[in-house]
């Protein structure tokens, strides 16, 4: 698989891809630079936000539902306005919403951590119909959210944990049922999950920090296929463009010396491959 720059941004930590359906267009975020960047007719366009932004879902063609470092905001993409529809409850750490992802129901699925990455400081909540209810709680930092095509399951990882987590999901309203439990379990190897998507056949695609790569794994666990890219950070994968078989990668400068960073010129940017397989439509937030 040939892999090329899609935008050569340098961003500090790449992070929060959002192929929208109906615009045709990719979003992302530079979580620590507090930046939304998107493509429109080749051309990157971006918001700079007094705060860290890191995920998003889609609301309608002008809207995103934007997490922001302690509130969900409502974004509008031609104007740059915001109104927040809620706010975190206070922490004694200072903490940031980071991995979320909007689910089958309409929910966001939004985790969040410790700006050091502190342990057990983070928090996995779903917003729904007007409610942030916590999930699971204590996580490090919350990441991999993503959901089945068969809207049986939802995934998510702790990436210190180097666990990814399957959780049955309620057929009516999306709730989790009974205990998740452990689908890729990499403890005490090198692995540390990072984002991931799951695609049209159910299987997932999973960053993996510090190894420079993407791998997919089938809903059994196995393997199948891994993407090496040319920076060893990369944060998160999305499925996209008019076939949805466009694969994209964000990735960091966080966490790379200066030596790395000489010997990995294209550290941060966002890069563009093509799979066999087409990914998921992202689903609608519904507030």
């Amino acid at each position: 698989m040939n892999v090329e720059v899609f935008d050569a941004t340098p961003c500090e930590l790449g992070e929060g891809l959002l192929w929208h359906p109906l615009r045709q267009e990719l979003f992302w975020f530079d979580i620590m630079g507090g930046t939304l960047y998107w493509r429109h007719d080749k051309e990157i366009h971006n918001w700079k936000f007094p705060h860290t932004v890191s995920a998003a879902g889609w609301i309608d063609e002008d809207t995103l539902l934007v997490a922001g470092q302690t509130s969900l905001l409502r974004f509008e993409i031609s104007t740059g306005k915001t109104e927040e529809i809620l706010q975190r409850e206070p922490e004694d750490l200072p903490i940031r919403f980071n991995d979320g992802r909007a689910d089958p129901w309409g929910g966001f699925w939004i985790g969040t951590m410790g700006f050091n990455g502190e342990k057990n400081a983070g928090t996995i909540y779903r917003y729904y119909r007007g409610e942030l209810r916590k999930l699971y709680q204590p996580i490090s930092i919350s990441n991999a959210m993503c959901f089945s095509p068969d809207r049986r399951f939802g995934y998510y990882a702790d990436t210190p944990r180097q666990i990814i987590w399957r959780q049955a999901l309620d057929e009516k309203h999306g709730w989790p049922v009974g205990d998740p439990e452990a689908y890729l379990n990499f403890t005490g190897s090198d692995i540390f999950p990072d984002g991931a998507i799951c695609d049209f056949d159910g299987f997932i695609w999973n960053a993996q920090w510090g190894l420079g790569r993407l791998v997919r794994y089938s809903p059994q666990a196995q393997a199948v296929q891994m993407l090496e890219l040319p920076t060893a950070h990369i944060t998160c994968p999305a499925l996209g463009g008019s076939d949805m078989r466009d694969l994209f990668a964000t990735s960091a400068i966080q966490g790379l010396n200066d030596q790395q960073l000489i010997e990995q010129p294209l550290a941060g940017q966002t890069f563009i491959s093509r799979a066999e397989i087409a990914g998921q439509r992202e689903h609608q937030v519904i507030l």
